[in-house]
């Protein structure tokens, strides 16, 4: 019943956003009574932290499994880091396009005047961000040791996260490819550099 109130609540805040959700809403969409939705989350803010939660924990999981999908084979030449960085730029804006980081968008949105949900949100976020980080480096193949890697590697996490928000505007998926394709010619230019240094 949990992870159905939690799985509603972010339904919701991707269809309706954050003040469009109530805790009304939630219990109708998860099918359950407002009497249980209430003995599990008593008010908005302890059905939104733990729907925080449920999120981090779900977007880890995605992204991690979409790392897994593209494997960890070595690259050999030239072609194959070129193959290697197109595919992992697109899953990342994929990834960012999806309504999983929708919701989190909303609940950014929200937090940012409304401390308890700050609270909540921040840390976790944070959390998200080094795991992601991580997870980009070793996928990308990247020796952060050396100058302008973290840098570069940042930059295609706030690229996607930047082009994600335009396509919560609008289908932007045509134009989001083609610039993820020129980033990620500028990558292969940048990291194979380290490769030949």
């Amino acid at each position: 019943m949990r992870a159905r109130l939690l799985d509603a609540t972010l339904e919701l805040l991707v269809e309706r956003g954050f003040a469009g959700t109530s805790t009304t809403l939630v219990s109708e969409r998860a099918g359950v009574s407002r009497g249980a939705q209430l003995h599990h989350f008593p008010t908005k803010n302890a059905l939104v932290v733990a729907a925080v939660e449920h999120l981090t924990e779900r977007r880890g999981a995605e992204l991690s499994a979409a790392f897994e999908e593209l494997g960890a084979e070595p690259v050999a030449t030239a072609a194959d880091r070129r193959t290697r960085l197109r595919a992992v730029v697109e899953m990342l804006g994929d990834h960012f396009a999806s309504p999983v980081f929708t919701a989190a968008l909303e609940l950014w949105v929200a937090a940012r005047t409304d401390e308890a949900l700050l609270a909540a949100v921040a840390p976790l976020e944070q959390r998200v961000g080094r795991e992601t980080h991580r997870l980009t480096v070793a996928a990308l193949g990247a020796d952060e040791s050396r100058p302008g890697v973290r840098e570069l590697v940042q930059a295609t996490l706030d690229l996607v996260r930047g082009l994600a928000l335009a396509s919560t505007i609008t289908d932007d998926s045509a134009r989001r490819r083609r610039i993820l394709r020129e980033w990620a010619d500028v990558l292969d230019r940048e990291l194979g550099k380290e490769l030949t240094a």
